[in-house]
């Protein structure tokens, strides 16, 4: 047992080795002998693994490889089943032994043999299911295969296929119905009507036009106004809300937002479901979502896994899924500067940083003015960066901030001036549900609207 872990396992199978042990016997033999017939088997014994393994690497065998997940992309802590079609294209025959290479934080990589036992048309299916527990982008894969000449004496290793990536998207948390738009029905529509006639007594009717039906006649508008009168349309509009989405790697300290997927702090992972959840209530009452960062910028536009990075309006289920696999590898963007041609991280100089809430921001709210509700998911806000963000809320329906920090009294200065401006606030440690401070900043809206007083501490911090 000790020789055979001594001896390397990539070159020759067991009965390789012993048959070039037999060789070398042999050709001891042969030598203390004299023996001629000997030293024939012996070149035999040490020939014939040397030459299977030459033809190996030289001809070795090529496969196709086919995976497919399901579901792709797949939510955080749901199962996916990964589909694996292997057949093999080039020469060669025997047998081979397969693994799927995964990343360490999915656990044990699969082995499997090729071809199966359910092999059909030269091609072998295999099927095995992960659980992500954390969202980003993953290479699956490649599959390696170990392989043998048709006499088994020697291997061969490597890798058959490129392997393919995993999106795991954030998985929405289910928010408690909100009132959002004063007015709004609870699917979020709202219905507004065009008035031809400035009249104020007959708002509901406008003077007939060629091509209307008779069936929209206005009798008593008509007998009124001495002239055909027909009932107005009513129109509904598709409601809208924006999300700002605060992406600075300062506002959430203590990730590695210089490194892999999902690297940020606990606050950044609070906040990318946050917004994922209320991503999904606001498309689930039909509000047409724009998703912005701090400078009114499209927020997903540095995201590796955005399908549209540069897209900031999502509409529909399609939108929703949109918004969804942006999210999955988004990280906290460290500003840089440019030294001699390359990009360098600011964190030495603060004060060269591009401030957070500027006028880009307000230009493109102001742009789409009082259409819905604002809801800002913030990370660690200054006093100075409240009070330049304040002003928003001139711009919306109705404006709610949701601040992810690991110290919510902090933050406290800062929520009291937002409520001062008209925002409803609320600070959340990472140990929160999304759906509880959801909740809290609809009680501090409810208690306002009942009492008639302006923003209170009432929607303070939730720890």
């Amino acid at each position: 047992m000790a020789l055979r872990g001594w001896l390397p396992g990539h070159l020759f199978t067991p009965r390789g080795w012993g048959m070039l042990a037999a060789g070398a016997a042999s050709l001891a033999a042969a030598h203390i002998m004299g023996r001629r017939d000997l030293l024939a088997l012996a070149i035999l014994l040490v020939v014939l693994p040397l030459a299977s393994l030459a033809g190996l690497r030289l001809v070795h065998p090529r496969f196709r490889v086919a995976r497919t997940f399901t579901p792709s992309p797949v939510e955080t802590s749901a199962p996916v089943t990964v589909h694996l079609r292997v057949a093999r294209t080039g020469p060669g025959s025997g047998r081979a032994v397969m693994e799927e290479r995964l990343p360490a934080r999915f656990g044990e990589s699969p082995s499997f043999r090729f071809p199966s036992r359910a092999a059909t048309g030269g091609t072998s299916r295999y099927e095995y299911r992960l659980r992500p527990a954390q969202r980003g982008q993953f290479r699956i894969g490649p599959v390696t295969a170990e392989f043998t000449d048709p006499f088994g004496l020697s291997l061969h290793r490597q890798a058959i296929d490129d392997g393919e990536t995993l999106t795991v998207t954030p998985a929405a948390v289910v928010l408690p119905r909100t009132v959002l738009a004063g007015a709004r029905g609870h699917d979020g529509a709202t219905a507004t009507r065009s008035r031809a006639n400035p009249s104020d007594d007959d708002v509901m009717t406008r003077e007939y036009r060629h091509g209307d039906p008779m069936r929209r006649v206005h009798w008593a508008a008509t007998a009124r106004h001495g002239e055909l009168m027909v009932r107005q349309e009513e129109s509904v509009t598709t409601p809208e809300a924006t999300i700002l989405l605060d992406l600075r790697a300062a506002a959430f300290p203590g990730g590695n937002h210089d490194g892999g997927m999902a690297a940020g702090s606990l606050a950044f992972e609070w906040a990318v479901v946050a917004a994922m959840s209320v991503s999904s209530h606001l498309a689930g009452r039909s509000h047409a979502l724009r998703v912005l960062d701090q400078h009114g910028a499209p927020a997903f536009r540095h995201s590796p896994s955005a399908p549209e990075p540069e897209a900031e309006e999502y509409a529909g289920s399609s939108g929703l899924q949109s918004i969804a696999e942006s999210l999955a590898a988004i990280q906290p963007a460290v500003a840089h500067r440019e030294v001699r041609g390359q990009k360098v991280p600011r964190h030495a100089d603060p004060d060269s940083q591009p401030a957070p809430f500027d006028d880009g921001l307000m230009d493109k709210l102001s742009a789409h003015r009082m259409r819905g509700p604002l809801v800002a998911v913030l990370g660690r806000i200054t006093v100075a960066e409240a009070r330049a963000l304040a002003p928003a809320a001139a711009y919306a329906t109705t404006a709610m901030a949701v601040v992810a920090t690991d110290a919510p009294a902090e933050v406290a200065d800062a929520l009291e001036l937002l409520r001062s401006a008209g925002w409803h606030a609320v600070a959340a440690a990472p140990g929160v549900s999304p759906a509880d401070a959801w909740g809290r900043l609809d009680a501090g809206r409810a208690s306002q609207a009942a009492t008639g007083a302006g923003p209170r501490r009432s929607a303070g911090a939730v720890q």
